[in-house]
């Protein structure tokens, strides 16, 4: 192993006193430009939650559905409830998961720019495709493309800014992608309040527009530098080394290039990430990347995200008024996310996981009790208990902008050691798509069948979670991202779990056999 004496795998030296620079505007640029790849996915996310609501889209594709919402005695949970409605938005992540595999070697091998453009050339077929659309099987076509781009886009974004960013500041610009992803939401959202008044077509806008981010994606990613973790990767260090100067404004870079480059030596060595990844002591990296991304979206985000002017309308909220609410709900996850830039590189990030955890369960619990008490078949819940659903709607939402929406991506990006980092994040996307498609697909289903217990079924899950950030992950803030793994050998349970130091070299020559 590079980099001195076996530790845990990755750098065995702690190096990081010796790192220095501060935030240049060149870090900042390519931050953001590198975010907009979130926007895209925040975009899809609110954009098919709106559209699925308007009737001229559900009279054109899915006319069953149309007609059973116009029935006054059908359920008030059960509306909505149609698989070939839930297969438009979960064909989506489907498309992603197996997307998101592909583009993992693709992320190693030619850096992480080759990904985030080919995510949004990917992104603009598809949304061309969706806003042309003349029957479902085109309609279904322009979601996979759609997919593609967000398997790259996903894969490659979030490994892009926890590379790029200094170690002090990691948590938040790393954030910048869930910044952006709520943004598009709420862009999402306005869009389609305007949208729903131009008929028949406002659906198309609605669905064309994601070309706009697209562009900015592919055209911002043909202009990044590529981060110096994966040209020194690819053995181009001196070039490497000329971007990390750029990025931290000095030329006092050695302890840093040099982590770099011990990393890379090991990276290099090991011919099969995605086995190499499964050896025990990668074994705490493994379990953050399947877990984050499904308690992510098991916390119930993404339904309400996705069918928020459904789930309004559910309630007995007007059109107008659902997609408003909807769009209130977008505003303040924005907002929210700001809160956690602030915060996660001064209170760190096992405590806003764990704060936004309780607030989550304690408002899923008040929305499922007001609506188990006063909302039932063929009724609407009064004016004033409508306001106070909207509200602790809002403040759940408040809850996972500051905590699990960023978080959920920024652990596992900055947890894995160079040699599996793209194999990790490929499983982190992978995961996060799976339980996406999986909560897509049967969230209309699950309505209809648990009707308020939906939101305790939700609460279920955030209490899990929330016990398993106390219990079992350790805190990364501050930790330079070449030595996380030191951190694991540390931790009292994950220390009991990696193998013995003496063990690691055999380990670590058959891997790369």
């Amino acid at each position: 192993m590079a980099g001195g004496s076996f530790g845990p795998t990755g750098v065995a030296k702690e190096r990081a006193e010796q790192y220095q620079g501060k935030v240049t505007s060149y870090v900042i640029i390519a931050c953001l430009v590198a975010a907009i790849g979130g926007s895209i996915f925040g975009y899809d996310i609110g954009i098919s939650g709106g559209v699925t609501s308007m009737d001229e889209f559900l009279d054109e594709f899915f006319h069953t559905v149309y007609e059973k919402k116009k029935q006054a005695h059908e359920s008030n949970y059960c509306k909505y409830d149609n698989q070939g409605l839930a297969a438009f938005t979960s064909s989506l992540y489907l498309a992603g998961l197996v997307s998101t595999l592909v583009a993992s070697p693709i992320t190693r091998n030619y850096g992480r720019r080759a990904s985030i453009v080919c995510g949004g050339i990917s992104f603009l077929i598809g949304s061309g495709l969706n806003a042309g659309a003349v029957n479902l099987a085109m309609l279904l076509a322009g979601r996979i493309m759609l997919g593609v781009g967000i398997g790259f886009g996903n894969q490659a974004v979030p490994l892009y800014l926890s590379e790029v960013a200094p170690t002090h500041l990691r948590g938040g610009l790393n954030m910048m992608f869930q910044l952006a992803t709520t943004i598009g939401i709420f862009t999402a959202n306005m869009v389609n309040y305007g949208t729903q008044q131009l008929k028949p077509w406002g659906w198309r806008l609605s669905l064309g527009l994601a070309a706009f981010p697209a562009l900015l994606m592919t055209l911002g990613g043909y202009f990044l530098p590529e981060t110096p973790n994966s040209l020194v990767e690819r053995g181009l260090t001196e070039r490497g080394r000329r971007v990390l100067v750029k990025l931290r404004g000095t030329e006092n870079v050695n302890a840093e290039l040099q982590d770099m480059v011990d990393a890379s030596e090991l990276a290099n060595s090991i011919k099969h990430p995605f086995r190499n990844i499964l050896q025990k002591r990668h074994r705490p990296q493994l379990v953050m990347a399947i877990c984050m991304p499904m308690f992510q979206i098991l916390t119930g985000i993404n339904s309400i995200l996705f069918y928020a002017p459904v789930l309004f309308q559910t309630m007995g909220f007007g059109g107008n008024a659902s997609l408003y609410s909807s769009a209130l709900t977008g505003a303040v996850l924005v907002l929210s996310t700001f809160i956690s830039i602030g915060l996660v590189d001064r209170l760190g990030r096992r405590a806003l996981l764990i704060t936004g955890g309780i607030q989550m369960i304690i408002c899923q619990v008040i929305v499922a009790v007001i609506l188990g008490v006063k909302f039932g078949d063929n009724q609407e819940l009064s004016k004033g208990y409508s306001v106070i659903v909207v509200i602790f709607i809002c403040l759940f939402v408040v809850a996972f902008g500051w905590s699990w929406g960023p978080l959920g991506w920024t652990i596992p990006s900055e947890i894995f050691p160079l040699e599996t980092r793209s194999a990790g994040q490929s499983i982190t996307v992978a995961v996060n798509l799976l339980f996406t498609f999986i909560i897509a697909q049967a969230f209309l289903g699950l309505l209809c069948a648990f009707k308020f217990g939906i939101f305790l079924f939700f609460a279920g899950w955030v209490t899990v979670m929330t016990i398993f950030v106390y219990f079992l992950l350790p805190e990364t803030k501050g930790v330079p991202i070449e030595e996380m793994t030191l951190l694991w050998s540390k931790h009292w349970f994950w220390k009991k779990v990696l193998p013995d130091a003496t063990n690691l070299e055999d380990e670590s020559k058959n891997v790369s056999l």
